[in-house]
């Protein structure tokens, strides 16, 4: 795929300003939510925004976009909400019909706010260090997810960056709805993601290339779940019976066992769910589909192996069903020997010139290196969500069943240890 610049060209004046400016990113995001927090909510439609926001939203929208929004009056502005929420809050926001583009300017754009990540990494019992700890580690992710989004849409891997700003930033609006579990296994779409994963691991980001996001992260969640009390005596129950495995001891011989596995370090993804992968509208009925990954905020230098092994797994959860505890586990749907086999030779295919042109013994050492590879970072991702979902058992207020898929998840790690005879 051609795109802007390759991955030795320096990034673009845009990127290079918002890296060099992150610190006024963060203070004025820091000043402008302190400020909102003291204000009281005003009554609005469930599907329209306060007229504070819908203010902001067309300021943003005028200055950005230039083009026909410039001149657009404040009451023909549409805005409507996509996702509320305590952070990543998604507003549409476009043009009446009767208006006529300029250029290239966009008929509707995607607002993302993302301004409550900061308050939502500070507890109320944290000391004032700790805060000053949290809010700087949150403003930093922030940082770093936007320098990754404006990255990503430069190489068009992503949704193009209109504009970017102390509270969020505004996106290119795809017609698009995001995969179903069961999609995962379609051939043809196993293939693109196969072949989307491996642009995504051929790039060459400023970011730090050790890999020290997956134990560093994991040793990060498991130190907060072994502090974690649950005055609920199911959710006490529940945390009982993951620590009963020894967790820490757990931990230590994964890391032993990945350590000694061969993996590439390459540029990952790191949750490449159905949920953030989009079909493209005009897609949906060609031979052709056209697939675009989204939501980066969990991307770093990793292992290869995580990435695609972690892919796998989700090909067991349903995160659509109505009823608590609002997933579905099917072990028995994680991929068969054959479905690895397709998608290793396609990400394969893509990622190395001439691979099909070798013999079927070269590919096949190959692809037998990699089955062990993947399927034993597999373990990792069960073990990286299970941790991950005590946490948000914990701190989160979203209505899901925490503590049930941290279960479900340590329930998979040791059946997948099985599995591979450890």
């Amino acid at each position: 795929m051609k795109t802007k610049f390759t991955c030795g060209d320096e990034l673009p004046s845009s990127l290079d300003l918002l890296i060099t400016s992150a610190g006024g990113l963060v203070t004025a995001q820091r000043v402008e939510a302190e400020g909102e927090s003291r204000e009281k909510e005003e009554s609005c439609r469930e599907d329209e925004p306060d007229s504070r926001t819908r203010r902001k939203a067309y300021r943003w929208c005028k200055e950005f976009l230039s083009g026909a929004w410039k001149h657009l009056d404040e009451d023909r502005f549409h805005i409507s909400i996509i996702r509320g929420g305590l952070s990543n809050m998604l507003f549409l926001c476009s043009l009446p019909e009767d208006v006529k583009l300029v250029a290239n300017e966009p008929k509707c754009v995607l607002l993302r706010l993302y301004g409550a990540i900061l308050q939502m990494s500070c507890n109320k019992g944290d000391n004032q260090e700790t805060q000053r700890e949290n809010f700087f580690q949150g403003a930093e992710a922030m940082v770093m997810e936007s320098v990754m989004f404006a990255i990503l849409a430069e190489r068009s891997l992503g949704p193009k960056l209109y504009g970017i700003f102390p509270r969020g930033r505004l996106e290119q609006y795809i017609p698009s709805r995001k995969l179903e579990t069961e999609e995962l296994r379609f051939p043809d779409l196993s293939a693109e993601i196969a072949e989307k994963m491996a642009r995504f691991h051929g790039m060459s980001m400023p970011f730090n290339k050790e890999p020290k996001w997956l134990f560093g992260t994991m040793e990060k969640y498991l130190k907060q779940v072994l502090k974690i009390k649950f005055t609920k005596e199911s959710h006490a129950r529940k945390l009982n019976k993951c620590l009963s495995s020894n967790l820490p001891k757990e931990m230590a011989n994964l890391r032993s066992l990945l350590e000694a596995t061969s993996s590439p370090v390459v540029f990952c993804h790191n949750d490449c769910q159905e949920g953030n992968i989009l079909l493209l509208n005009e897609s949906e009925n060609s031979e052709k589909q056209s697939l675009m990954l989204i939501d980066f905020e969990y991307s770093s230098y990793n292992y290869r192996g995580f990435d695609i092994g972690n892919h796998f797994c989700e090909w067991m959860y349903d995160y659509t069903y109505e009823k608590f505890p609002f997933f579905k586990a099917s072990f028995s749907n994680y991929p068969t020997r054959k479905q690895q086999i397709h998608f290793i030779s396609s990400y394969m295919t893509e990622c190395q010139p001439g691979y099909e042109n070798l013999s079927n013994e070269e590919r096949s050492k190959i692809e037998n290196e990699m089955l062990t590879e993947v399927n034993r970072f597999a373990l990792a991702s069960h073990f990286f969500w299970g941790l991950w979902s005590i946490v948000q058992a914990k701190i989160s207020s979203i209505e899901f069943g925490y503590m049930e898929y941290a279960t479900a998840r340590f329930d998979a790690y040791f059946q997948q240890k099985r599995r591979l005879g450890l």
